[in-house]
This record gives structure tokens, C-alpha cells and sequence, in this order.
């Protein structure tokens, strides 16, 4: 029995959150797998982890007939590929995963669960996520939920035994490159300056951030209105947006108006080169509604930015309060704005809250410190699931022979 991991997502954009774990399973021994919607992001997961890709049509919103196909072609890749692991991520992937990993008698099958949709949905479509979200949970062998509070909240809404859904080490899929890609040391205060030059924004200008996607439910109805407030207050300030627009969920069209005709409002779209943008900035806001464990307020952290996140499930997990920087109730723009105003208006505040950020990102979410949380997860279940021969046969693989 080989060593074989799968790993299903969605769309292809989750997997670059995996890329660190495939590197370290390799290393291991493990054969790695993905499988996921096709698309160019897909394509260059495999050229550049150097593994084979499966490319499978998945809808992302509830399509009965369309997910009962893309089932059968998750089973038909399962069948070929052969895994010991199904490691399914996100909702959707993490649902069709589970069901195709089950019917082929997957031994180790794993629901990553990275967020709760239904956190935000109202009649039918909450019972239908709660439904599809206990029956993920229900096949899977284990659950590993990104952060405590969201795992607290599955457990609550009783989607998910205790004993079947754990968070390893503080959270996080993935932690951030503190050391190095955030590391704010090795991001030359050039890079902010042609970032500035690029959107026309002075060089002593506060910048304020946002980085997301651009829809309703990560709060841009409540930056938008905080917005309007804070640019007569502070004639000189910006906001930098770096995200893409997206249909499903879309912002209102008042807000949308917003973004796109103030003169000091940047939107950079997708961007692939972060911590240029994240120098560009002195502070991060983030209202949003619903949250499995940002990734943003981790990687602003690393950079020294203080955040102003909504007090929400997985916000929780990534920000101390009044220590690395400010929560506020959720949907409540006069909160939101009375935080920014405090940063604003005390740059010292802003340091030492951004300083605090960086030493728990060094601390608490190392890469590495996660990849070996989650290869040790691997191990532990090949072993409880009889798999022993695929144990012993990575844990002979010496340190660094990547299969």
C-alpha cells in the first residue's frame, strides 16, 4: 500500500494555501495528489509543486444534479489515483470529497473545514448548509477545523462531535512566512514608494487597507459607510483595495459606485506581490461578517500593521484585542470608524499594537511548526486505520527524498 495523499478543493485558487503542506508530505515520502475545478491557477499548482493534478468541474453553489457529476468524476480520479489520504478542503470540495472517498473506501479520509457559509445564510439555504455540513463532518474520519472559535461553533450548532474535530497547534491552514516573504526587514521601503506612485497617493499620506474578496460578506457595506465619515475627517487619507470583484455575493451598487469614483479610493485588483502593498499601509481593516481564520490579519501582523477586525469566529483566533489590534461588533459602522479614528490619530499606537503582531505571528504560526501538526495527523491515522505498511513506508524515507 503506497503513501498517497489526495487533496480535493474547490477551486484551484484554495491550493496555493497548501503549498507549504505538499512540499513537506513530499519530503516525507508521501506521494501528493490534487484535484480541483480546472483553470490556469491549477495548472501552475503542478508545474510548480511538481505533482500531477486532476482537473474536475465543481460548482461552487448548491447544483444537485451538477454535484451528483462532479461525484462521479471525483470517484472516477479516486479509482486511478488510488489514495491512502482524501484530505477534502473548503465546504464544497470538503462535502463531494467525503462522499466520493467514502463510496470508494478511502482508508484515511479528512474534511478540512476553513469556514462556515452558513454562518450567514437565512431559511432553506442555512438548512441545507447545515445538512450538507453535518454530512461531511459525519463521513470524514477526522475533522480539522482552521481556528478554536470556529471549531466551538460546529461543535455548538451540533454539526460535529468534540471528539471528532481538533485544530492543530494555534490554527491557521497554513501560518505565514514570517521570516521571510513578511518580513518587513526585507521589503525595501522602495516598493511602498512605486506603490504609492502607481495610484498617485503622497508619500506621507495614511494609507488604510483592505484585502479580500470584494463582496457583501466580508463588511465593505460597513467600510463603505465608515469610509464616507473618516475622508472628511482626514482630508489626506487613503483606502487601498486589493482584491477582485466577484458576482456571487456581490456588493450593492451604491457601494460598488463608492469604490470606483472616489479619487481616493485604489482598487489594485488581484495582487500577487503582498508585502509591497501591506508596506504601503498603516493599518488593515477588516469588517467582515464571517470568517474560518484570515489569512490577511496574519500576514499584516507579520508586517507590523496593526488590524481593525469585526469580534466574529476565526477573527478571534487571528487578533488580540487592544493588543494587536481593535475588534469591533460585526455590521456596526460607527464602531468600525471610532477604531480607525483611534489608530489614526496615534501612531504610536500603531507601532507598538503592529510590533505585538509580529512577535505573536513569529511565535504562534510557524509554517513549519503546522506542516509537521499535519503530517503527524497523517501518520496517526494511517496508523489507527490499519494502514501500517504505508506508515513504515514513509517513516523509511530519509529527511528530504521527495517522492
Amino acid at each position: 500500500m503506497n503513501a498517497r495523499v489526495l487533496h480535493v478543493t474547490t477551486v484551484p485558487g484554495t491550493l496555493r494555501f497548501l503549498a507549504g503542506h505538499v512540499a513537506h508530505a513530499k519530503s516525507k515520502g508521501f506521494e501528493v495528489h490534487a484535484l480541483s475545478s480546472p483553470g490556469r491557477a491549477l495548472d501552475e499548482f503542478a508545474r510548480d509543486m511538481q505533482i500531477d493534478v486532476h482537473p474536475t468541474l465543481m460548482p461552487r453553489h448548491i447544483a444537485p444534479l451538477a454535484d451528483l457529476g462532479a461525484v462521479w468524476r471525483i470517484v472516477r480520479v479516486i479509482r486511478h489515483v488510488r489514495p491512502t489520504i482524501v484530505d477534502g478542503h473548503t465546504p464544497k470540495g470538503g462535502l463531494l470529497a467525503m462522499i466520493a472517498a467514502t463510496f470508494c473506501r478511502v482508508p484515511v479520509r479528512i474534511y478540512h473545514q476553513h469556514g462556515l457559509p452558513l454562518m450567514t445564510a437565512t431559511g432553506l439555504k442555512r438548512r441545507i448548509l447545515r445538512g450538507t455540513e453535518r454530512t461531511a463532518c459525519r463521513l470524514a474520519h477526522q475533522v480539522i477545523c482552521v481556528s478554536t472559535s470556529l471549531r466551538e461553533v460546529l461543535i455548538a450548532e451540533g454539526l460535529c462531535p468534540p471528539e471528532k474535530i481538533k485544530v492543530l497547534e494555534r490554527g491557521h491552514i497554513a501560518g505565514v512566512e514570517a521570516d521571510t516573504t513578511f518580513n518587513p526587514a526585507r521589503i525595501w521601503t522602495e516598493s511602498a514608494q512605486l506603490v504609492r506612485a502607481r495610484y498617485q497617493i503622497p508619500q506621507g499620506a495614511l494609507v488604510m487597507g483592505f484585502v479580500g474578496r470584494i463582496v457583501r460578506d466580508k463588511g465593505l457595506i460597513e467600510l463603505a459607510q465608515s469610509w464616507r465619515m473618516l475622508r472628511e475627517e482626514f482630508p489626506s487619507l487613503h483606502l487601498l483595495v486589493a482584491g477582485p470583484f466577484e458576482s456571487q455575493d456581490p456588493i450593492p451598487a451604491d457601494v460598488e459606485a463608492t469604490l470606483r469614483s472616489d479619487p481616493r479610493i485604489h482598487l489594485a485588483g488581484m495582487v500577487h506581490d503582498m508585502p509591497s502593498i501591506y508596506r504601503t499601509l498603516d493599518l488593515l481593516v477588516l469588517p467582515t461578517y464571517r470568517e474560518g481564520f484570515n489569512t490577511a490579519l496574519l500576514e499584516a501582523g507579520a508586517m507590523e500593521l496593526p488590524v481593525v477586525a469585526t469580534r466574529i469566529p476565526g477573527n478571534v483566533d487571528a487578533v488580540r484585542d487592544d493588543e494587536t489590534g481593535l475588534l469591533v461588533p460585526v455590521r456596526d459602522a460607527e464602531a468600525l470608524t471610532a477604531a480607525i479614528r483611534i489608530y489614526l490619530g496615534d501612531p504610536e499606537l500603531r507601532r507598538q499594537h503592529g510590533a505585538n503582531g509580529r512577535h505573536r505571528a513569529l511565535c504562534d504560526f510557524d509554517p513549519e511548526m503546522i506542516r509537521e501538526a499535519l503530517f503527524q495527523e497523517y501518520l496517526r491515522l494511517l496508523g489507527e486505520r490499519g494502514c501500517e505498511e504505508a506508515v513504515e513506508q514513509v517513516c523509511r524515507v530519509p529527511p528530504g527524498a521527495a517522492r
